[in-house]
């Protein structure tokens, strides 16, 4: 989650989803994705460097996710925009802050950098998940 859901985000949807179905966990794990005032739009950068990786973002709509919906969580990782007051979400869920940098605006090479950082991210929290649940 973000705070316009229209960069990071969505593209760590876009790995996440990847990742779930690379490893067959479709029926186990549902991906969230959100912000607190999102925008009308995914950043155009976004979809330029997402769209290198092999990802069509260009359907994609920025949405309002809500506290109900970060409760019901295992796992939630904000991008780094202090969009999340973490006792507000409750002790059971596991609240990380990815601290990356806002893509909006910045030119492609920069956001083709944060976006394989996410990439990496998302990677490693699937392969942490699998060896929590060996």
């Amino acid at each position: 989650m973000c705070v316009q859901n229209a960069g990071r985000s969505q593209m760590s949807t876009a790995f996440a989803e990847r990742e779930r179905d690379r490893r067959g966990l479709g029926d186990r794990v549902e991906i969230l994705t959100g912000g607190t005032h999102p925008a009308d739009h995914v950043h155009e950068a976004v979809v330029d460097v997402m769209d290198e990786a092999g990802f069509d973002l260009s359907d994609r709509t920025p949405r309002e996710i809500t506290l109900d919906e970060l409760r019901s969580c295992d796992c939630v990782a904000t991008m780094g925009c202090s969009t999340l007051e973490v006792g507000d979400v409750g002790g059971d869920v596991d609240v990380r802050d990815w601290a990356l940098e806002d893509p909006g605006g910045q030119d492609p090479d920069r956001v083709r950098e944060i976006r394989d950082e996410i990439e990496r991210r998302v990677v490693d929290l699937f392969e942490e998940i699998a060896v929590e649940r060996e």
